[in-house]
């Protein structure tokens, strides 16, 4: 996995957005497009998830789902294989205050 591609989505399910756009449903999960299984691990022919590359995987930790959203559970493995290549983290971690 090149440390440069940033994440799309995989999800169990679809809707079409106002827009008539696809949009990802149901469970989510990371995915680098040109792989063929998700960075948990998951196959993506076996567990039948749909592709969205055209839906970046900007998901935190910290999202709150409710029953309005079409996504209704976000893998927390894909979070943290994700969570080192978005934004400033993409380097890793940072000492905030380092040892003098």
């Amino acid at each position: 996995m090149g440390a440069s591609r940033l994440p799309a989505v995989a999800a169990s399910g679809e809707e079409v957005g106002r827009d008539g756009v696809r949009q990802p449903g149901g469970e989510v999960h990371a995915w680098l497009p040109g792989q063929n299984q998700t960075v948990c691990g998951l196959a993506l022919s076996r567990t039948r998830l749909r592709r969205f590359p055209h839906v970046p995987f900007d998901y935190s930790g910290t999202d709150v789902l409710t029953e309005a959203d079409a996504v209704g559970w976000i893998c927390p493995r894909c979070l943290a294989a994700a969570a080192g290549r978005r934004g400033k983290e993409k380097h890793g971690w940072v000492r905030e205050s380092p040892r003098p």
